[in-house]
């Protein structure tokens, strides 16, 4: 089960990594454009991107865990049904608690939301297929 788990973070990490390149780079760069003065220049982000790669691999490995250890019945559809409640978690923090700290567009902060949500409910579906009894 110890392999599972391992598998099964990796491909979490990998997940959420390429959901949020998508969500983030793609579909919400206007979004950003718009709101560029309260963001770094891109030039200090790209030095600082280690540091999003290491906080999605705890994220990461911190979710599955979860998943691994507490819950029950292990199968993709209750992975599903957790990644959905660990997004709405992390989507009302990220979005909302960041939306009252800065002047940005209260759509990229429904944006945020959402977006946590249909990417962890996806990383939970995918702990729920590797993850299973």
């Amino acid at each position: 089960m110890l392999k599972k788990f391992i598998y099964a973070s990796l491909a979490v990490f990998v997940a959420v990594t390429l959901l949020n390149m998508l969500l983030h780079s793609v579909l919400l760069s206007g979004l950003y454009e718009q709101s560029k003065a309260i963001w770094r220049p891109m030039n200090d982000m790209m030095k600082l991107m280690w540091v999003i790669h290491v906080a999605t691999l705890i994220s990461s490995v911190t979710f599955t865990y979860i998943y691994y250890k507490l819950i029950g019945n292990k199968s993709p559809f209750r992975g599903l049904w957790y990644g959905l409640s660990y997004g709405i978690a992390v989507g009302v923090g990220m979005g909302y608690s960041t939306y009252v700290m800065l002047p940005m567009p209260y759509s990229l902060a429904v944006s945020w939301f959402i977006g946590s949500i249909v990417t962890y409910g996806i990383a939970g579906w995918i702990a729920g297929m590797i993850i299973k009894e």
